[in-house]
């Protein structure tokens, strides 16, 4: 069972060391990939934390990639409502049953591909105002289904971000939301020494895949892009949906 265990944990580094690289590129996509398997392995109360700490580590490493590129009043605009309501997201989630969990992360893989096409489409123009509006909405999905950054993503651009500032402005908004978030697990009591030593296993692969992602992003086409994205979210669909059968 030690041997299965430390295998299982080997596997995942390896796919959280991709996961890490097609999420420095394009600013999400790691959590979407990983979340699925965590929770067909572990169960969704375990998995969301465990992906919350890695998250921290992978929001880590494209805020040192990108660290003097970061604009810091939209961060703090849509960070400042956002912690609370990522808090109460969290609260929210750990006293739901986990199926219903599971559900909602599948239904919200899939509506994300469509709004985020339609928000692409509008083409948004954002200031700072509606940065804390935004930051309030995706906080508390943030707390309460993990990963949001298929809908972050337009929010940034739309603020008129890209490239490297737009990585690091996101990747340091998101970082304040997930402590938030982990601030909740923590006071909460689910976070074991088990929970946070796969967290920061997987966390460390994702740190690194994003420092690795810094020399790829210039070099990735505006479609590649858009295509990385839709294909994350579909397999963080079927992944959700695989866990319920």
């Amino acid at each position: 069972m030690l041997v299965s265990a430390s295998l299982t944990l080997v596997l995942l580094f390896v796919l959280a060391l991709a996961a890490g690289v097609l999420g420095g590129i394009v600013g999400t996509g790691s959590s979407l990939i990983l979340l699925p398997l965590l929770v067909l392995l572990y169960g969704p109360r375990v998995a969301v934390p465990v992906m919350g700490i890695a998250a921290v580590m992978a929001n880590i490493g494209r805020v040192i990639a990108w660290w003097r590129e970061i604009q810091w009043r939209p961060v703090i605009a849509y960070s400042l409502p956002g912690i609370p309501a990522a808090a109460l997201g969290a609260h929210t989630l750990l006293s739901i049953p986990p199926t219903v969990v599971d559900v909602c992360l599948a239904v919200f893989f899939v509506v994300m591909i469509p709004l985020r096409r339609l928000a692409r489409r509008r083409e948004l123009h954002l200031r700072l105002r509606h940065m804390v509006i935004a930051g309030a909405v995706v906080g508390f999905l943030t707390g309460l289904v993990l990963s949001t950054g298929p809908l972050s993503v337009p929010i940034f651009t739309g603020y008129g971000l890209s490239g490297g500032a737009f990585l690091g402005s996101e990747a340091a908004s998101s970082l304040m939301l997930y402590g938030g978030k982990l601030t909740v697990f923590g006071t909460a009591g689910a976070l074991s020494p088990v929970i946070v030593a796969r967290g920061l296993i997987i966390g460390a692969a994702l740190l690194i895949g994003a420092l690795a992602a810094r020399r790829i992003v210039s070099r990735i086409a505006a479609r590649t892009y858009e295509v990385l994205i839709d294909a994350v979210l579909v397999v963080g669909a079927a992944g959700m949906i695989l866990s319920l059968v």
